[in-house]
């Protein structure tokens, strides 16, 4: 391929999620202080929408500025609608990467949005570099994450293992670099910081439900549908809240994100809100990166299926109960304890956690230096677009 050379290559992000955001945040920012490159961000899907927390406003006020938004997000949170969201940014994308004329585009993950982008590079001849390819997870999330590797030019894994896997799937293994997770930079620099407190104004004014004293010993939820478990959503979450609810401790807990059964698991909260009493519990839309994490280094116990607890909970030594299958193969620390969805196996699992209290530092998806390490690679890497197996 003859590439259009440039004084900067520019790098085009597509940011779609709060999860997105938080997983490449510290990369934006090494790209911004790099003198070969320049940063071209476009953001879209749930990043777009109140509903989620409005974290465009987050990634503004961060000091990073949209060149461009797509709205893709079909309502409904159903498998169809899933799927209608994915074609409508496949639409989309291809007339924001004609306009921008990136070097590289950088995908994120594993969401639809990120299959959404790397068809679009893919098939417009744009060098594609994918983030925290080759892992193994549940959910729709596994086929997607090993499609976009698929569809990549560049793979930035996360740690030796997932490299092994990338190049297992028959990828050129001079594509492959280890580089750690960007999501363990901002980790790392909390950290350093110690004990530090999250924005107690910014907790008291964003959520809804009770006051939680951040002194106390405080529980945090996060729980995303399973997608392929479609439908048992609301039974799902009933568990955990009910859980809760015989534990009875301060909890801060996140409204889902916008995967199909986003609607089951939030009509369970609801109910649950309606039928009970909930002064110990605060429900929040979203949370900056850094506040989220902060909550992750705070809190006594972290419980749902988030990968936050499994990636950043082990950086941080955070106790963590894992309900369900959503994270099921995933590489994890000994901070992790996995349930089924059950609730008198949860509480039984909290409370284990709390008796054992804060678990060795374990550095199973990087040492905080991903961000730097990526810019550095993407502002010399020569990639060759005709892909092709290598065994």
């Amino acid at each position: 391929m003859q590439y259009q050379q440039h004084p900067k290559r520019k790098i085009c992000i597509v940011v779609g999620s709060r999860a997105n955001y938080s997983s490449i945040k510290s990369v934006m920012r090494a790209i911004q202080k790099h003198p070969a490159l320049e940063l071209q961000l476009v953001v879209g899907a749930s990043a777009l929408l109140d509903r989620y927390g409005s974290v465009v406003d987050i990634i503004e006020t961060d000091g990073f500025k949209p060149l461009a938004k797509v709205h893709m997000i079909i309502e409904g949170e159903t498998p169809v609608t899933m799927a209608k969201s994915t074609g409508l940014g496949l639409l989309e994308l291809p007339n924001i990467f004609d306009n921008l004329k990136p070097d590289i585009v950088l995908t994120v993950g594993d969401r639809f949005e990120t299959i959404a982008t790397a068809i679009s590079a893919a098939y417009m001849n744009i060098p594609l570099a994918h983030t925290m390819g080759g892992e193994v997870t549940g959910t729709i999330d596994e086929s997607v994450r090993h499609a976009v590797t698929k569809l990549a030019h560049i793979h930035f894994p996360a740690n030796k293992g997932s490299a092994e896997r990338i190049i297992r799937m028959g990828e050129d293994p001079q594509s492959v670099f280890v580089v750690g997770c960007p999501r363990i930079d901002l980790v790392a620099e909390i950290v350093d910081a110690g004990k530090e407190l999250p924005e107690r104004a910014w907790l008291e004014y964003q959520g809804v439900g009770g006051q939680i004293d951040l002194d106390e010993p405080f529980l945090l939820v996060a729980q995303y549908p399973v997608t392929t478990e479609y439908g048992q959503g609301e039974f799902q979450i009933n568990e955990t809240l009910m859980a809760l609810r015989q534990l009875d401790m301060p909890t801060i807990m996140l409204w889902p994100n916008a995967d199909a059964g986003s609607e089951d698991v939030a009509r369970g909260i609801r109910k649950f809100r309606e039928r009970y009493a909930h002064e110990n519990i605060r429900f929040y839309k979203n949370f900056p990166p850094e506040t989220f994490m902060r909550l992750i280094n705070r809190c006594a116990c972290m419980i749902g299926n988030s990968s936050s607890a499994i990636r950043e909970g082990a950086f941080m030594g955070t106790p963590a109960v894992n309900i369900g299958t959503r994270q099921a193969g995933r590489e994890q620390g000994k901070n992790v304890i996995n349930v089924s969805y059950n609730q008198e196996e949860i509480c039984d699992a909290v409370k284990k956690q709390l008796k054992n209290g804060r678990y060795p530092s374990d550095p199973i998806y990087g040492d905080g230096h991903a961000g730097e390490r990526i810019a550095n690679i993407l502002s010399t890497i020569q990639p060759n677009i005709q892909k092709r197996m290598t065994y």
